[in-house]
Formats: C-alpha cells, sequence, structure tokens
C-alpha cells in the first residue's frame, strides 16, 4: 500500500471540488456508476424542463440538489436511475425574446417576415445557454445526463405530443368554445386559467361611477361602477341582485336622481344630508328597464321589444352588497360572469354577433370609431373624459387592488372573448382527486391543501394558443366546419397527405393539405393555433421516450415515476398538468413521490431581481465557499419543507465554518495519527471485519450512534423527508468531532498504548468512513474527496469497481453495533457537561479554574446510574473534583417556578394570556416536576409546551441562603445539575492579583503619569510573611501585563521616587513606589515610534508559523477589546482567522507559543498577547513584543479617551475609508474632525496620522 499522505491543513474547499470534477471527467463517473447499476430494480424519475432562455437562478439549483439528492440516494439503494435532463423551447418565453429582439408589436409583424423566418429566430436561441446550463449544474455536483436530453423542439418529442392529443380527441375530450379567457395583450395570446395565478400585482386603476338614463323615467338613472372603463365602449346591460333592496335616490347638491342598491349609497355620497331617498324597490322591480347606450357603435343592438335586445336591465344573485354602487356593467365578451348573465338572459346569443372590439394586441378595431389604434389601458382617460364631456361621468376616483399580469411579458391581462380549442377537464374533478390520494407529497399539507382545493375547482383547459412556435395542434379543417380529421402520428399525416415530414413546426405542417373525402370540395388545412407549451411539459412523461412509437415496455414497466419534485408554484403549473394527462390518458397518477419545495427569496425578504441586484450571483458563491456548501445550506433550511429562505450569504459561511471544517480537521486528525502509527509500529490497514470489537465505551458509543445514524437517515430518506436528515447529520458531526475526537485525542495519539491507539484509530477510521458513504449524496464532492484517501488504507476498496465514493452502495445500520444503553449514557453524560458549560459561562468561570463539586439529581436511578458509568468524564470536562449524584431533590433546597416567555406565549394567546401568564406564575415545584418529566401541562385550556415558559431554580429551607451563595442550578429535559461556584484557593488568589492591579493602576492616576511613561512599581508586604506577597510574585506577569508597569519587590529606597503610597488589602500592608525609568532588561516595546501602548484595552495577536501566501501583513496584530461587553473566544477565533486571511481554517488559541496552555477564558485578556494556531500545525516561529503590535492613535472625544488603529497587521496600512469609518463610529455617525493638540488649533488629516502614532489625537 502507498505510504499515509497528511490532508493539506490550508484546504480550499471550492479549489478542492475543481480537483474531483476532474477526476469524475477521467474516470467518467455518472455513466460508470449508471453501467455498474444496469439490471438492477428501475427507480424512474422524471425532471420538470426549465425554459432555455435564462442561466440557473437557485430555485433551480435549490430544486435540482433535491433532485440530485433524492436520485443519488436511489442509486446508493441499489437501484437504476436514469437521469436525462429536459428543456422546454417552445412557447412564450422564447417568442418574447424575439419579439423584444426584432421589435415584434403583433401578428401583422410576424405575418410580415413570415413564420419560417420568425421560427428560425426562435430555433436559434433555445441552445443559447444550454453549455452554460451544463457547465454550471455541472459544476453543482448534479449528475444528469445532457448527451441524452430531451427538448420539447425534437421531433419525435412533438410526434408524441400528437398521439397524447389525439387519445384525447378520440375520446371525446377536446372542443372548440368561444369563452371568455384570460388574455395577454403582451404576448397576443389567451392563456389558461392556471397561468393567471402566477403573476399578480398591485395597481392603482382608474374607478369611476356612470350614469344610464332610464328611457322609461325622464330625469332617472342606473349608475354603474367600474375599474375598467375601457369595456364600456361594449357595454351591452346592466344588472342588479334580484332579492336586494334599492333605491332612487335624488342628489341635494345636483339636483339629479338616481337608481342604485340602498346598502350602496355610501359609495356616492359621504353624509346622508347630501341626498333623499324618493323610493324604495327590489332589484327584481327593475328588470327589463330599457337605457340609453352610453356609446352609439353598438346601438343597433338594442331591442324592439320588451325584454329582448340590448341595453336593458337583468338580475342575478352573483352581484353583491360590498363594492360598487350594486348595479353592474355588463361587457359578456369581457368578463365570465358578464358572458354567463347576458347569455342566459338573452342579451347575446352563441351564434349572434361578438361585441369585442379588440386586436391581437389590445388596440380599439374600427367599429369604436372615437377610440381606434388605443391600446386599451391607454384608453381609460380619454373615454372617461368623453364620458364627462356628454354629462355621463358621475364620479371619477382610483383603487388600488391586486390584479393579474402575463407571466411572461409582465403587462396586464384583459379577459376578452376568443375561439380556443379546450380540453374537458371539469368532468375528472373526482378522478384527479382520486389520483392525487393516491401520491405521497412532502410536505402533505400542500397535497391535501392548495393542489387538492385547486382540483375541486378544476376548469375545462384551454390547450391552444395563437403563436409559432410550438408544436401545432394536429387538426385539419374543411372550410365550412363540416370536415375534421385528427392526426396522431407523421406516418399518420403521411398515408392521408402524401407528405412525409421531418421536422412538425408551422413552417412545414401548414404546407400540408389533406384530401376531402367530398368529392370536389377543396382539401382541409390545419388550423393555425399551436399548443400550450405546459400540454408539452404535462406530457413529457410518454414525449421524452417518443412513447408510443419506441420504449413501449420500457416507459410501461416505470411509469408512474417514482420521484419527482419542484416549486411550490408548479401546484398550478406543472403537477397539475402532469396529473390531468396521466388521469386522462390512463387513470392513474402520474408520480408517486413529489418534494415540493418553497421560495428563495433575497436576503430582504424580497423576490430576488436582477434588476434590483439583491441576491449574489450563485457561481460567485460556488466559487468563494464551495458547492457543497451550498447544497447543505439550501437543503437544511425551510425551503425544503415549501417554506421561503431569505437566502444569506453568511449562513453557507456558517456551513463551511460549523460543519465541513471541523469533519474536515477530524479527518485530517485521523490521517495524522495513522502517519505517526505505521512510523513506530507498521502500516494501518481497515477492513469491516475489524470495525466496532472495541470494548472502549467512547469507542462503542461512535460507533453505536453511527449506526443509528443509518437507521434513522434510511427511514426518513424512505419518506423523503430531506428536512429532518440534515440536523441529524450535523449533530453527528458535533458529536464525532467535539465530543469524539476531542476526548480521545490522547488515546488516538497513542498515549494509552499501542492496542488502545489502534482499536481508537480504528473506530474513527470506520465512523468517518461510514459518514462519508452515507453523506455521499448530500455532498458529494467533500465525500469523494475524503473518500479518495481513505480508500487507500482499505484493501477491498483499491479496485476500479469502487474507484468513486458514488459507485459504492449505501452502508446498512448493524443492529449488532447498536447499543442503546450506551448511546443514553453518553446522552445523559453530555446534558451535564453541557449543563455545567452553562453554569460556568453565567458566573464567568473558565473551566481552567477548578471547581469543587458538581451534583446532579434525577429520580430515575437508571440515570444516575449511567452518568456514575461516565464519571471519569464529567470531571475532565467540567474540571471539578467530585461528581455527586442524588435522586432527592429536597434535601439539597431546591425548588422550581416558571415564568412565561412573553414573547412566545404573548404571540399566541393574544387577549388570553395576562390570566395564563398569573397562573404560570403560581405553579407549584411538583406540577412544574412532572412536567418536565413529560407530563401535559394544560392551562384554562391552553397547552403549553417548553417554549412557553422558562423554569427558574431557587433554594428554600434554613440553609436557602447559604445554599444559593454556593451552588448554582439548571436543567435539561429533568435532569438538574447544580454547580459549586465557591473559588478555590487558585481562584481567590487571581482575585487578589487583580486588587494588586486596581491599586496599581490607581497610583499611576493619582500621579498624573501618561500610558507611555516609563516607570517601576516597587512594593513593601507587611506582615513580610503575608500570602500577598507570595501572590505577588506568582501573578507577577499577570500584573504587569495587565497594569503595563513592571513591579519589583522594594529592597533599597530608590534614588528617584515619583509618588508611593500604602493600601490595605487581605490584611496586609500593601506599600507601593513609583519610580522613573524601566528596570534593567525590562522593555515595553511596540511597534508605534514613542514605543507606547493604546488607552482602550488591547490584546495583541501572534500567528504561529507562515501566513497563507497569499495575504498581506506580518504575524503580528492587535486588536482594541470592546468596552461595553466582553468578547468571546469564539469572536476571537473569528477575528484571528480574517485579520490573518486563515479563511476556511479551524484555528487554535493559547496564552504561550510553545502552546503549552490554551486559552480557556477572556478574563483578563487586556495587555496580553495571545498566540494563533491552526490546527494541528506545530509551527512555533511566531514573534514576541512585550507592548501593542501596530500603529495606533489615541484619540480624546469630550475628555473621554479612545482608540484608533492605523494598521492592522503590522505591514498592512489601514485605507483612509477604514479610517474615516472608525472616526464616524467615535462620533457616533457624524463627520469628525482631528486636531493634534488640546485647543483644537492644529487640524490634521487622515493621510497625515501616521506621523502621529501613538499619540493624542482630539476630536
Amino acid at each position: 500500500m502507498p505510504p499515509t499522505e497528511v490532508p493539506d491543513s490550508n484546504i480550499s474547499f471550492p479549489q478542492a471540488e475543481e480537483e474531483i470534477l476532474k477526476l469524475w471527467e477521467d474516470l467518467d463517473a455518472f455513466q460508470t456508476s449508471l453501467k455498474q447499476s444496469k439490471g438492477k430494480p428501475k427507480f424512474s424519475f422524471y425532471d420538470g424542463p426549465p425554459f432555455a432562455t435564462g442561466l440557473p437562478h437557485y430555485g433551480h439549483i435549490l430544486a435540482g440538489t433535491i433532485k440530485d439528492i433524492v436520485t443519488r440516494y436511489a442509486h446508493g439503494k441499489g437501484n437504476y436511475v436514469e437521469r436525462r435532463f429536459g428543456w422546454d423551447t417552445h412557447g412564450l418565453p422564447v417568442e418574447f425574446e424575439i419579439d423584444k429582439k426584432l421589435g415584434i408589436k403583433g401578428p401583422e409583424d410576424v405575418a410580415k417576415m413570415g413564420i419560417k423566418a420568425y421560427n428560425a429566430e426562435c430555433r436559434a436561441i433555445v441552445s443559447r445557454y444550454s453549455g452554460d446550463w451544463e457547465k454550471i449544474i455541472g459544476r453543482l455536483g448534479r449528475w444528469i445526463d445532457f448527451k441524452r436530453d430531451y427538448k420539447t423542439m425534437y421531433p419525435w418529442f412533438m410526434e408524441s405530443i400528437w398521439w397524447v392529443f389525439k387519445q384525447l380527441y378520440t375520446k371525446g375530450l377536446i372542443y372548440k368554445g368561444f369563452r371568455v379567457m384570460p388574455y395577454s395583450t403582451g404576448c397576443a395570446t389567451p392563456l389558461a386559467n392556471f397561468e393567471v395565478a402566477q403573476n399578480y400585482k398591485d395597481v392603482v386603476d382608474p374607478a369611476v361611477i356612470v350614469s344610464f338614463p332610464v328611457d322609461s323615467m325622464p330625469g332617472v338613472s342606473l349608475i354603474a361602477w367600474t375599474t375598467t372603463p375601457w369595456t364600456l365602449p361594449s357595454n351591452l346591460a346592466l344588472c342588479v341582485h334580484p332579492d336586494m333592496e334599492y333605491c332612487k335616490v335624488k342628489e341635494i347638491k345636483t339636483e339629479k336622481v338616481y337608481i342604485m342598491m340602498e346598502a350602496r349609497l355610501k359609495e356616492l355620497f359621504k353624509k346622508e344630508e347630501e341626498y333623499t331617498v324618493l323610493e324604495k324597490m327590489k332589484g327584481v322591480d327593475l328588470k327589463g328597464l330599457t337605457y340609453t347606450p352610453l356609446f352609439p357603435y353598438f346601438q343597433h343592438l338594442k331591442g324592439t321589444s320588451v325584454g329582448q335586445g340590448a341595453f336593458r336591465v337583468v338580475t342575478d344573485t352573483y352581484v353583491t352588497d360590498s363594492a360598487g354602487t350594486g348595479v353592474v356593467h355588463q361587457a359578456p365578451y369581457f368578463g365570465e360572469d358578464d358572458n354567463r348573465v347576458c347569455m342566459a338572459h338573452g342579451v347575446v346569443q352563441q351564434d349572434g354577433e361578438v361585441v369585442c372590439p379588440l386586436d391581437g394586441v389590445g388596440r380599439f378595431t374600427s367599429e369604436v370609431t372615437d377610440f381606434v389604434g388605443q391600446y386599451v389601458k391607454d384608453a381609460d382617460k380619454n373615454i372617461m373624459k368623453h364620458l364627462k364631456s356628454a354629462g355621463r361621468l358621475v364620479h371619477a376616483g382610483t383603487l388600488k387592488h391586486s390584479y393579474p399580469h402575463c407571466w411572461r411579458s409582465d403587462t396586464p391581462l384583459l379577459y376578452r372573448a376568443v375561439p380556443s380549442w379546450f380540453m374537458r377537464v371539469q368532468h375528472m374533478q373526482q378522478k384527479l382527486l382520486d389520483n392525487n390520494a393516491n401520491t405521497y407529497w412532502v410536505p402533505d399539507n400542500i397535497k391535501e391543501g392548495r393542489f387538492a382545493n385547486w382540483l375541486r375547482d378544476a376548469r375545462d383547459w384551454n390547450l391552444s394558443r395563437n403563436r409559432y412556435w410550438g408544436t401545432p395542434i394536429p387538426i385539419w379543417m374543411s372550410e365550412d366546419g363540416l370536415e375534421t380529421v385528427c392526426i396522431g402520428s407523421i406516418e399518420e399525416l403521411h398515408e392521408l397527405s402524401g407528405v412525409k415530414l421531418t421536422d412538425l413546426h408551422r413552417e412545414n405542417v401548414d404546407q400540408v393539405t389533406i384530401p376531402s373525402a367530398r368529392p370536389g370540395m377543396p382539401p382541409l388545412k390545419r388550423i393555425t393555433e399551436v399548443f400550450d407549451c405546459w400540454f408539452e411539459s404535462g406530457s413529457m412523461p410518454y414525449a421524452q421516450v417518443h412513447y408510443p412509437f419506441e420504449n413501449k415496455k420500457e416507459f410501461e414497466d416505470s411509469f408512474p415515476a417514482d420521484f419527482i419534485a419542484e416549486g411550490a408554484d408548479q401546484t398550478r403549473g406543472w403537477f397539475y398538468t402532469l396529473l390531468v394527462i396521466s388521469t386522462a390518458l390512463f387513470d392513474k397518477p402520474p408520480f408517486k413521490n413529489l418534494i415540493v419545495n418553497g421560495l428563495v427569496l433575497a436576503e430582504d425578504g424580497q423576490k430576488m431581481s436582477k434588476s434590483k441586484k439583491n441576491y449574489p450571483d450563485p457561481m460567485i458563491v460556488v466559487n468563494k465557499y464551495g458547492a457543497d456548501a451550498l447544497r447543505l445550506y439550501l437543503i437544511n433550511s425551510p425551503v425544503v419543507k415549501a417554506e421561503s429562505l431569505r437566502f444569506k450569504e453568511d449562513g453557507v459561511l456558517a456551513v463551511l465554518k460549523d460543519v465541513f471544517l471541523p469533519w474536515y480537521n477530524a479527518y485530517r486528525f485521523l490521517f495524522q495519527n495513522i502517519e505517526q502509527f505505521e512510523k513506530e509500529e507498521g502500516e494501518f490497514v481497515w477492513s469491516e471485519e475489524s470495525y466496532g470489537r472495541s470494548t472502549n465505551v467512547m469507542d462503542k458509543w461512535i460507533v453505536s450512534f453511527t449506526q443509528s445514524l443509518l437507521s434513522f437517515v434510511a427511514k426518513e430518506m424512505a419518506g423523503y423527508r430531506l428536512y429532518t436528515v440534515i440536523p441529524r447529520l450535523v449533530k453527528f458531526i458535533d458529536n464525532l468531532t467535539n465530543w469524539y475526537v476531542r476526548m480521545n485525542r490522547k488515546r488516538l495519539k497513542g498515549e494509552g498504548g499501542v492496542d488502545d491507539c489502534r482499536a481508537a484509530l480504528e473506530t474513527l477510521f470506520g465512523v468517518v468512513l461510514t459518514m462519508v458513504r452515507v453523506m455521499a449524496p448530500f455532498t458529494p464532492f467533500l465525500t469523494e474527496n475524503m473518500y479518495q484517501q481513505l480508500r487507500k488504507k482499505v484493501p477491498k476498496l483499491l479496485g476500479p469497481n469502487s474507484a468513486s465514493v458514488h459507485y459504492l452502495m449505501l452502508p446498512v445500520a448493524r443492529e449488532d453495533l447498536i447499543y442503546e444503553g450506551v448511546e443514553r449514557a453518553v446522552d445523559r453524560m453530555q446534558a451535564v457537561v453541557n449543563l455545567g458549560r452553562v453554569l460556568r459561562d453565567r458566573k464567568t468561570m473558565p473551566i481552567k479554574y477548578p471547581l469543587p463539586e458538581v451534583v446532579v439529581i434525577h429520580k430515575d436511578q437508571q440515570c444516575l446510574k449511567d452518568i456514575k458509568s461516565l464519571e471519569k468524564y464529567i470531571l475532565e470536562e467540567l474540571n471539578v473534583k467530585t461528581v455527586t449524584l442524588s435522586s432527592d431533590k429536597a434535601s439539597y433546597g431546591v425548588t422550581l417556578r416558571a415564568e412565561p416567555d412573553h414573547k412566545t406565549l404573548g404571540f399566541r394567546l393574544k387577549g388570553a394570556f395576562k390570566p395564563v401568564m398569573a397562573e404560570i406564575k403560581e405553579l407549584s415545584d411538583q406540577v412544574l416536576t412532572s412536567f418536565l418529566e413529560g407530563e401535559k401541562l394544560v392551562i384554562q385550556g391552553n397547552e403549553i409546551v417548553a417554549e412557553d415558559i422558562r423554569i427558574m431554580y431557587s433554594f428554600s429551607g434554613e440553609k436557602s441562603k447559604e445554599l444559593s451563595e454556593k451552588y448554582e442550578a439548571d436543567s435539561e429535559g429533568d435532569i438538574l445539575v447544580m454547580l459549586d461556584t465557591t473559588p478555590d484557593k487558585e481562584m481567590l488568589e487571581e482575585g487578589i492579583a487583580r486588587e494588586v492591579i486596581n491599586r496599581v493602576q490607581k497610583l499611576r492616576k493619582s500621579a498624573g503619569l501618561k500610558v507611555d511613561d516609563k516607570v517601576t512599581m516597587f512594593y513593601t508586604v507587611e506582615p513580610k510573611d503575608h500570602n500577598l506577597a507570595n501572590i505577588i510574585t506568582k501573578f507577577s506577569d499577570y500584573i504587569q501585563t495587565s497594569s503595563k508597569t513592571p513591579i519589583r519587590p522594594l529592597t533599597t529606597s530608590p534614588k528617584s521616587s515619583i509618588k508611593k503610597e500604602s493600601y490595605e488589602l487581605k490584611g496586609a500592608k500593601l506599600e507601593l513606589v513609583v519610580t522613573k525609568g524601566f528596570p534593567p532588561g525590562y522593555t515595553s516595546g511596540s511597534p508605534a515610534p514613542a514605543g507606547s501602548v493604546p488607552s482602550s484595552p488591547w490584546v495583541n495577536l501572534c500567528l504561529l508559523g507562515s501566513p497563507p501566501s497569499s495575504f498581506i501583513g506580518s504575524n503580528s496584530a492587535g486588536l482594541l477589546l470592546p468596552p461595553s461587553e466582553p468578547v468571546t473566544l469564539a469572536a476571537l477565533g473569528e477575528y484571528a482567522q480574517d485579520i490573518f486571511g486563515l479563511y476556511n481554517t479551524k484555528v487554535e488559541l493559547f496564552t504561550s507559543p510553545d502552546r503549552s496552555a490554551r486559552l480557556d477564558s477572556v478574563s483578563g485578556l487586556d495587555g496580553s498577547t495571545v498566540y494563533i494556531s491552526r490546527w494541528s500545525d506545530t509551527s512555533s516561529d511566531g514573534a514576541t513584543t512585550n507592548g501593542f503590535n501596530c500603529r495606533f492613535v489615541d484619540v480624546d472625544v469630550g475628555g473621554k479617551s479612545s482608540s484608533v488603529l492605523l494598521e492592522n497587521p503590522q505591514g498592512r496600512q489601514l485605507s483612509c475609508l477604514d479610517l474615516d469609518e472608525a472616526f464616524k463610529n467615535l462620533a457616533k455617525g457624524k463627520k469628525a474632525k482631528l486636531f493634534s493638540d488640546k485647543e483644537k488649533k492644529k487640524e490634521v488629516s487622515l493621510v497625515s496620522l501616521n506621523k502621529l502614532a501613538g499619540q493624542t489625537v482630539y476630536m
């Protein structure tokens, strides 16, 4: 076997991924994996075809990641998983791009250039981005076949579409109708009803009230309200509610008389004094009244006898009392209800004149002489102006409301009557619901809610589009409409026409005629419409395999699909069309399992927008953090449960820092120790047979936890619940790195002997290898990177069939290696340790300071037994001397009380919160104890959960004061932990040392010394044998660093003292004498010219080893500590990573350059040096200094002193922009002026600040 190679400590995840891509290319890994799985059970998957007119966005990346994970996982479970990419190449998205490019405004422009030329333009752009898609999708790690793709424009795909349509036609499911449909003027075509919901926008429209003089009542007018003035030229009737109250009302100001609904008087009048009600009547009493038309264009349609013709009042119950005047203007060819009502009352007839005076792009035609050629929305103002001049405009206002827009052209949709070809769907509603019930959705609520509701209201589907670039509808019809032929294949068309086509687009198909079956009659010609592109994508299960002309058995054996996935917006799109077509053809659902993802929004919660530039380019994110980090960030978010995700780049970085780096470092630590083991003991080889045999309890725990994880992943992935899998995997990485590796470092390094070391290494190796295999579908790059190194140590994995981790089957849980008792015990030990750490943090007691005792209270003896078995780990992790176990909470005087969580509970209970809050505060210790043990808690009918209350601990009884001072308590579930926080001798001595520092600083201040004054502090202690003298000697470095003053015992009287002072301290007399100058051998050297240190609290940072090659600056840096709140260890580590350019690199913090003392606390950080080490790096060539590392200036702001850095690290000067920002912060956002003198007469610029390094400037 080759020698062990230790993985690089400075890994660049994006760069490593590029290397893996090269490996996959060399191996032809995807195709090889397919060949290896050929003949295995087939797992069928449909890829929803995206439009090929733009580049992938985060929505595509998210859906693609879900698909890739599930199909990789299915392969790893022993299936053959064919994955073919599909393209939606027809329809409005492509045509709209061409219309913009060529400036096409309507059908006449296309007619001028010809359909052949127009479609050639469309054909030219459909593959414009295909190369980019293949590159981007591949870079994201998704394995899918682009070479065997399907495009909806392929002739064989289009032929299958014809077959699908003919099946529907033969079943009597296709008809031609003249119906009011949503219509896009931007694209000059009707749309299907489900397309309307895709793009609603808030708009402000005119809201007008118009008068209609009643023929039989001189001086009286009906008044109607509308937000579409452009429909008024086509008005043919007025509609009222038959059963509601109407009134004849006189407007006082104008003396005009109107008829309107009584309940809607407020629409016109603000006060009752503005009108007088003359008469009341029911709506039905108005039926049949005729009125004067608004415009003369269609006056000829007015009836000559009662109850006939247009321009009369009709009734219907769809009229409401919630808006308008209660009188609804009817334009039957511009509204669904209008059309229905007018048909029912005979105002219009099926074969009568169609009053729809618009062209294909929404402009008035010649019938409307006053507004001919005007686009309807532009004509609104002119129509209102015309009505006002005619005395028919009663009131004009505006209304803000949500209105549907074309999802492609973004223009307002109109509802207008158009002749279209429809598929009957309404009669299938119950079948659709039944087939939907036989599918499995994640999340289920979308299937049972939004989707099922849509199916219950399913309408007949408008399949036709009056467009050009699409699959032509294969109907040939005679001129008189008496002969119709539906074609279902290229061969059938050849047989009937004699023409054999190789391309089925309009420029070819429209030229083909079919001889009439009636002698002497002209031939049949194809109708002009093409299919809605949603019909094509809904037919892709059949068309992608050219069914039924080819692959008949393969298709029928694998239909329905095992799995599909897309966004929630497809509930009224692809999911719907798939189900409608499969139900109509086979009465089956088209898929078995479906994952619905939510929407990825910009960080501000807005929709991602290229024009707003409110999101980072996906490929920049990938090149910065890696595709695996982006994949895991997306999958470990609410978006996998069909909720929205606000995309934050910091979230991707967090995955890298919190998941990948610890995981990689554990893997690297493994190989470091294998290398060391092999130097001393010979070759290390791993085998499955020896895995899990170790008797060490922590080995048994991590192996068992790994096997339990495999069981969990198998169960959850069978349910397609990705959102439960990832958090568990992340928790596993935490257990591996922060518990197992850290607690077994000495064993892994061989300090427990050869056999123990081998057992630990074999355990860790097996766990890491298992982890790599189970995580491979989720993070394909990082797992492959690790696997390539791991397989070198496993003889069984060295063959070509194991050349990639993605060739392997997923590991199956071994029940014989699951130790539930061990897992339970470790879980409880972790709970105790975590609680102990919380209690230490609460009392600001670093782990390095030992404490006397931790008390664990639980009434279950098995729990205490579990904790006792792992006592040594608690002693080590909490640095306590004793672990005391008890089942008697009362003996320690501990009682529980509860406080409500105002935010959580208040939001949920609203008005009921106050009485519930009062009752929560009165809950007894017994009730709360039972609640922690899992019993249900109900208060005033409201179930209380853990998030609703905060459990507080107090001490009762005679010793309550003593106990409360001694112990700090907290709990997790039903485990109560009490930590004895009584400081030991070491802690007490450090506290006294801090008192000495305080006295030194006081003396310096009273002596009027400046920070940079070179002085020495001499001391004497009386009595001489008092422990204070020992403490000062012991903590002299700490005192000197914190006070920035050398301290020495006074042996002889100093020659020139500045000041002296005596203090009483812990029963001793401390005398301090401050003298000029430093003692021999002491320097406070600082790189600042004056050798000074900042007035603000500070800490030096020193990088051990060489900085990254791309880094500008030295190994020495500094940090000004925030005065308001202490910096945390985590924040200090992140700052060090940032300042030294250690991206993607875990660091450790030490208090000495030899790494003998780890930094465990931020206490006493001021004035000290922290040494930064990359994880497991052993270099020690970091510089040391007694002063502050960087140039700085002190800043006097109204008598208060702060500091600002001029460089950081040494050698990297801060820009004027950075300095300006720093001074602005000191000035609370205002522009600041700086002066070199206290009188503020000598102003200094940012550029010249370096000359004042180490000095004070005045703001």
